[in-house]
C-alpha cells in the first residue's frame, strides 16, 4: 500500500470533491507545480487509490425517483449459490451498490427505479428470478440527508 503524505491526501480530497479539476487547478490547490502534481495523480491511480472518475447525476432529474435498500438472505451459502447470486445481481442495472453483510442478512442492495411501479417491475422481473434467494426485505429512502460524501483520508 502506498504511504500517503499531506500532499497526496490533499489531492485525494480535492478530486473526490471535484473530479473535473484541471491539473493546473489541482496543482494550485495543493501547492505544487503542474508536472509534479500530475506525477502524483498518476502514482495514486497506479496504486489504485484513485480507481475511476465519474459524473454523479441527479437521479430524480433522470426519472429515478425511488431509492430502495433491499436486504437479501440466501437460502444457503454454497459456493454455487453465492457465485450465481453475485453474478446475477452485478448484471442488474437498477442495483447501483451491493454489499456483502454481517448479521442477519447476507447482502444489502441499493436500488434506484422510476417509481413504485418501477420497483414492482424490478422485483418481479429482475430480483425474484435470481436463484438462491430465501428472503427479501425492503426499506424506501424518504430523502438523502448525506449523500456520496468524500471519504475521509487518514
Amino acid at each position: 500500500m502506498k504511504r500517503l503524505d499531506r500532499i497526496d491526501r490533499k489531492i485525494l480530497m480535492a478530486l473526490q470533491t471535484d473530479g473535473r479539476l484541471t491539473n493546473q487547478a489541482l496543482a494550485d490547490l495543493v501547492g505544487l507545480s503542474p508536472s509534479p502534481c500530475l506525477k502524483r495523480v498518476r502514482a495514486l491511480e497506479a496504486a489504485r487509490l484513485i480507481r475511476t472518475y465519474f459524473a454523479e447525476i441527479d437521479r430524480k432529474a433522470c426519472g429515478l425517483s425511488v431509492t430502495a435498500f433491499v436486504r437479501i438472505r440466501l437460502k444457503d451459502h454454497s459456493p454455487d449459490t453465492v457465485a450465481t447470486f453475485e453474478r446475477k445481481i452485478a448484471a442488474i442495472d437498477a442495483v447501483i451498490e451491493c454489499h456483502l453483510m454481517s448479521g442477519g442478512e447476507d447482502y444489502l442492495l441499493e436500488v434506484v427505479v422510476s417509481g413504485h411501479d418501477g420497483y414492482e417491475r424490478f422485483m418481479r422481473e429482475e430480483l425474484h428470478p435470481v436463484p438462491g434467494i430465501g428472503a427479501i426485505e425492503t426499506n424506501f429512502s424518504i430523502s438523502a440527508i448525506k449523500h456520496r460524501s468524500p471519504c475521509p483520508i487518514p
